[in-house]
């Protein structure tokens, strides 16, 4: 059997002459009993050789790993978190520049800082517990839920490069210690509020609320729509594209998950539309591609090449609208204004030694009330209408029905009045117009 222990202090052959080991140049210095000699494993020292942390049962339980397949040298997962993060992990990770933004914002904010310093290969259930309490003391559970995802695949990932036995993030007595998931229900806005909060919108962005609520589009869709993306003669509004930042810039994207769609266009939005356009001109605009970044190769320069637009709603100075910019000037104001939130906090801040500062705009946080409200109302307004879950998930864009059925079920207009008129109707008609299949009902004595 393969592998070995050597006495590092002593001798393996005794001297000739007197017949006894001798001593050798290490004896009294560091670990005496090295274990050696196994296919794929590291030498390691001991300071005793039997015991449970001995030399003797670390080299029993590494042979019979090390056949099996499963022996992960424990001194692979000696290193920090944040050392295996930045040195392992975060270099794996791919996918688009935004998503890769927002992963490593939530990674090195809200895992690193309370867990960073932890050796990997010590993160076990009480780690995970504590490292969940402090996290609640400071972010809301949706936040919590969505660190712990994080955590669980660095993990994971560790694991897989045998850097670790075990992810503990899996261990029902980790996960016990998660806050309770925020309950997040999509909520459709009624009419009325819809057009109090469009009024109270500069005219050249009320359309935006008439293609949030008439086509679905999310926000970033509707900054990157064009005038060819209309095609009034199909009556269908074509989303090939949206507007993100990646940082401080902006650029150009599929829409989210990649996917292109069809949205039927009312007749109600073409007429919108025209009068928009009527009164604000679609501007050109050019951005790059996905990545603003500077390609460094020439397969980079082609995916990211510049390109040309020409945009229905764009910022008033021209170019393409800033979503945070936006929001903060111009939806917000109007949801103040339509009694949507309370009107913001208004303190004024010292700029540069000025006697009269800066005056600063604080509205409430109001998840909820954001544009996407406008795209529930959609889906609302399908829904209620009866159009089949299969069209509206298409309209939406989402990847699978089951995505639609999940945020939007409780929108589903009621079936059980329906379904009990059609089993009345079903008695009512006798026992002769039921089919042979179907089930019969016990005839009475």
């Amino acid at each position: 059997m393969a592998g070995y222990i050597e006495d590092r202090w002593w001798t393996k052959r005794p001297d000739p002459e007197t017949g006894k080991k001798r001593k050798t140049a290490r004896y009294g210095k560091g670990k005496r009993w090295r274990v050696a000699g196994i296919p794929g494993v590291r030498d390691r020292s001991f300071a005793n050789k039997t015991g449970d942390d001995g030399a003797d049962a670390w080299l029993a339980d590494a042979q019979s790993k090390s056949r099996s397949g499963d022996f992960i040298d424990p001194r692979s997962g000696d290193l920090t978190l944040a050392e295996y993060i930045e040195g392992e992990w975060w270099p794996s990770v791919t996918g688009d520049v935004a998503t890769l933004q927002t992963v490593k914002g939530r990674v090195w904010t809200h895992i690193v800082p309370h867990l960073g310093h932890q050796r990997l290969n010590t993160i076990k259930v009480p780690q995970l517990r504590a490292f969940l309490k402090e996290l609640d003391g400071t972010t809301g559970p949706g936040t919590v839920h969505a660190a712990w995802g994080y955590l669980s695949s660095i993990l994971q990932t560790a694991v897989e490069g045998e850097r670790i036995h075990k992810n503990y993030c899996t261990y029902r007595t980790a996960k016990a210690a998660l806050p309770k998931p925020p309950e997040r229900k999509a909520r459709a806005w009624q009419r009325d509020r819809i057009f109090a909060v469009q009024a109270a919108l500069h005219p050249r962005f009320q359309i935006m609320v008439d293609l949030g609520v008439g086509a679905g589009l999310r926000q970033g869709e509707v900054f990157g729509l064009a005038v060819d993306d209309v095609d009034a003669d199909a009556a269908v509004i074509h989303v090939r594209r949206q507007v993100r930042k990646i940082g401080s810039k902006l650029v150009f994207a599929p829409p989210k998950g990649g996917k292109t769609r069809d949205v039927p266009l009312p007749q109600h939005i073409a007429r919108q539309l025209k009068a928009h356009l009527d009164q604000y001109p679609a501007r050109q605009v050019t951005l790059p591609w996905i990545d603003p970044e500077t390609p460094s190769t020439e397969k980079q320069r082609e995916a990211r090449a510049p390109q040309t637009h020409t945009l229905i709603v764009t910022a008033v100075k021209g170019g393409a609208i800033r979503r945070d910019s936006w929001n903060l000037r111009e939806w917000k104001p109007a949801l103040a204004a339509a009694g949507v939130i309370a009107e913001p906090e208004i303190s004024v801040k010292p700029k540069n030694g000025r006697a009269q500062g800066r005056t600063v705009k604080k509205y409430e946080e109001s998840r909820e009330n954001g544009f996407h409200a406008l795209r529930h109302t959609f889906a609302s307004v399908q829904l209620d209408a009866r159009e089949s879950v299969v069209a509206v998930s298409k309209w939406l864009g989402h990847a699978d029905p089951s995505i639609t059925l999940r945020i939007y079920a409780h929108m589903m207009p009621e079936a059980d009045g329906r379904g009990r008129a059609a089993m009345d109707a079903w008695f009512a008609a006798g026992s002769e117009t039921i089919s042979p299949d179907s089930p019969q009902l016990p005839q009475a004595a």
